[in-house]
């Protein structure tokens, strides 16, 4: 899921450079995008597996990893978040076999 304050423009943006970048590592992603106040009720249909966002998330357990993105969006920070993202895909890779 990826997350900003309108749930359209920044979060379609985020969406979309991630794509792109996990499709070089072999990596196929799909993203709902959402406003804050959507992503909690989301986030409890199961049918994600993290959330990027650019704007705050409500305080509440997503039960799933929350990523900030605001360095993906920027180019400040890119290759952490990037290697934060990862880190949790390879995470729910190994989660899988369990």
């Amino acid at each position: 899921m990826s997350v900003c304050g309108s749930g359209t423009v920044t979060s379609s943006m985020i969406a979309e450079k991630l794509k792109e970048a996990m499709e070089e590592h072999n990596i196929k992603i799909t993203a709902t995008e959402a406003k804050p106040t959507e992503a909690l009720n989301l986030a409890e249909g199961g049918a994600f597996d993290f959330i990027t966002h650019t704007s705050p998330l409500p305080k509440a357990d997503y039960r799933i990893p929350t990523i900030n993105a605001v360095g993906f969006l920027t180019g400040f920070g890119e290759e952490e978040f990037l290697a934060e993202i990862m880190s949790v895909i390879e995470e729910l890779e190994r989660n899988k076999g369990k």
